[in-house]
């Protein structure tokens, strides 16, 4: 699959920012990036840190750290501030404002179409099927895909970008291999699939990352903030073909990720965090179990998606007045009532066993109230 013929042409002959530290070793005398010579910062905890240097572009170490976590080579690694600076890259490499289009199968994670919409393109929405539980109409997509984009400016927009989410936020569902196989193979000299797996860690499903070699199309987004608890770090991985990822480094700021958050996600993901990162996947399990006995419980929800991720979608009469009684008892959980198709929608997210409980003694004091 040609790549670049399907990036923006100005990007492809564009003459990429070297900045001083990719193009150069950081060891010997340092005189090539206008830093100053030594830190002003005495405590010994961030002296090690070399706060007076830029870090690395991609730091190596955590670039090999996390290629090995997600299974790929590090060639098929590019270091982000979360999933949501890779959405954006993405946009921005392969996406013509006014000409080129992305496509989302609704409800989703609403980054794609905000990425989307600043730059320009055209925003396709393959809605999910409200009589088959929300899942994905997969003839709807893949017609789209293959050309039935409709009109902007005069001409038809063409789809660069398909934006699929394993588990889905916020319904949890999972995208089937095969199904995934046939995106991809729509996909093929067309646009890229952009397959976001932020909390695929909760669920027993296998990544996709394992086609890469097979699919140069497909793009997998990883991320530290969710199954490795890590959110404050902003530390994301974009995994793709080579050529996708050098493409994306021309537009990508030189310096993305700061020297104490390499430090962080590089603790983030040690052996003794990988070890209690098994005990974390599982009490959520068994949380997430557990609320979702309760709801079944509940006679005020109409609705449930369980799904495979670390929280549950419900459904039930007034979205708002659950918000504001949870809120009212110190306990945010999160309105979707306005996104579509989720009228009178809320997600909770499966929190600690004190935080569960918690949140358990509030919903049965609005149902006892209603």
């Amino acid at each position: 699959m040609d790549i670049r013929g399907i990036a923006r042409p100005e990007i492809v002959a564009m003459k990429p920012y070297v900045s001083a530290r990719g193009s150069a070793a950081a060891d010997g005398i340092l005189l090539n990036a206008n830093e100053a010579p030594q830190p002003l910062v005495d405590d010994p905890r961030w002296r090690r840190l070399a706060l007076n240097r830029y870090p690395a572009p991609q730091p190596a170490r955590l670039k090999a750290r996390l290629a090995g976590l997600y299974g790929v080579a590090e060639s098929n690694v590019l270091l982000t501030r979360g999933s949501d600076e890779g959405i954006d890259l993405l946009t921005r490499v392969f996406c013509r404002p006014g000409l080129d289009a992305v496509v989302e199968c609704t409800p989703c994670f609403g980054m794609y179409r905000i990425a989307a919409t600043i730059q320009g393109a055209q925003v396709i929405d393959i809605p999910r099927l409200a009589g088959d539980g929300l899942r994905i109409d997969y003839p709807a997509l893949l017609r789209a895909i293959e050309g039935q984009a409709g009109e902007q400016a005069g001409q038809r927009a063409e789809v660069r970008l398909v934006f699929l989410t394993s588990p889905n936020n916020p319904t949890g569902d999972l995208i089937k291999r095969p199904q995934l196989e046939r995106v991809l193979k729509a996909c093929e000299g067309r646009a890229l699939l952009v397959l976001d797996e932020a909390y695929i860690e909760f669920c027993c499903a296998e990544s996709a990352s394992s086609l890469l070699g097979q699919y140069p199309q497909l793009v997998v987004l990883r991320t530290l903030s969710k199954a490795w608890a890590a959110a404050a770090v902003r530390c994301g991985a974009l995994l793709a073909d080579a050529e996708v990822i050098g493409l994306l480094q021309r537009v990508m700021a030189p310096y993305p990720l700061a020297a104490t958050a390499v430090d962080a996600a590089l603790q983030a993901t040690s052996g003794d965090v990988i070890n209690r990162q098994q005990g974390l996947l599982e009490a959520v399990r068994e949380g997430r179990q557990d609320l979702l006995e309760f709801l079944a419980t509940c006679g005020w929800v109409r609705e449930i998606w369980a799904g495979e991720a670390n929280f549950v979608l419900l459904r039930l009469a007034d979205a708002a007045a659950l918000v504001n009684w949870c809120a009212g008892h110190g306990i945010h959980i999160r309105d979707f009532s306005s996104q579509p198709q989720l009228a009178g929608c809320v997600r909770l997210s499966i929190g600690s066993a004190a935080e569960m409980a918690a949140l358990k003694a509030s919903l049965r004091a609005y149902g006892e109230r209603t």
